[in-house]
């Protein structure tokens, strides 16, 4: 036993132990498991006539007799039958719970279509507007092909300008910038003078402009003509004009819809072509 506590730091360890042992002794007898004896009883108690005690100021004075097989049929129908009463309830809430959430899931269905269907008329839409986009594309490149080609955003240009399907700008170094064919020295006269060009279609027709104001210069007119020859739409001051002063894009516009064309039957429904007006002022 000296060897035991013959140090201050297993005597304290004992004495430490010891307070703890009897601090959990403590505990388990005031918060301890409490449990009833007898324990506490739990269910429904029958009494079967044969319990020691019983309460009642009156006794029968004869035996009763067992209860009859009909009565006990009658007693168990009777539980059979609130039974079936108390189970379409059940079922009804069941039911009613799977009805609700079968609502929700149809609800949810209905907005994923109307989503669905809203992205399907906007892509559709796009597509459209895609398709008209590129049409347009096109048509231009077409237009500036037969006038001169088409700008790029880098600054270089395809196509070219002249009547022979060749690429490159047609003309004369001795040649009049502003002459309105590609032939000769390009020297011209008089006010209104075109240049008509729709393909291997011949104008039949080709009223001048008129001349209402002191401007000169050359107006080049984009037209479309309908198999038929006649000019149904025309648009003057494209690329390549000299002068866009309003009194000469208003005759030239009006001049190139009075034109008339060859008619044929294998051309586009609009031919696009151009006619190029050299207004001058001197005769």
């Amino acid at each position: 036993m000296s060897n035991f506590l013959d140090t201050d730091y297993k005597r304290k360890s004992a004495a430490l132990t010891s307070l703890v042992m009897g601090l959990i002794v403590v505990a388990l007898f005031f918060f301890g498991l409490t449990y009833l004896d007898p324990p506490e009883e739990f269910g429904i108690a029958l009494n079967f006539g044969t319990s020691e005690v019983g309460q009642g100021n009156i006794q029968p004075t004869e035996a009763l007799s067992p209860a009859s097989q009909e009565a006990v049929k009658e007693q168990q129908e009777t539980v059979k039958e609130q039974v079936k009463q108390t189970a379409p309830k059940v079922a009804e809430e069941v039911l009613t719970q799977d009805t609700e959430d079968a609502i929700v899931i149809k609800k949810q269905m209905e907005a994923k279509k109307i989503a669905d269907e809203v992205y399907r008329k906007e892509r559709i839409q796009r597509e459209a507007i895609a398709k008209q986009q590129a049409e347009e594309l096109e048509k231009r490149k077409k237009l500036d092909a037969l006038i001169g080609g088409v700008s790029n955003s880098n600054g270089t240009a395809t196509g070219g300008q002249g009547n022979d399907n060749t690429a490159g700008d047609k003309g004369k170094i001795t040649g009049d910038p502003n002459a309105n064919g590609y032939y000769g020295n390009g020297a011209g006269g008089g006010g209104g003078i075109g240049d008509y060009q729709l393909g291997n279609r011949k104008p039949i027709s080709r009223p001048k402009p008129n001349y209402i104001c002191d401007e000169e210069g050359l107006v080049v007119v984009s037209i479309e003509v309908n198999v038929s020859g006649k000019v149904i739409n025309a648009t003057p001051g494209i690329k390549g004009s000299t002068n866009t002063a309003a009194c000469l894009l208003s005759q030239a516009k009006e001049a190139a819809l009075k034109t008339t064309w060859q008619p044929d039957s294998n051309a586009p429904s609009k031919q696009i072509g151009i006619i190029k007006y050299r207004f001058s002022l001197s005769q």
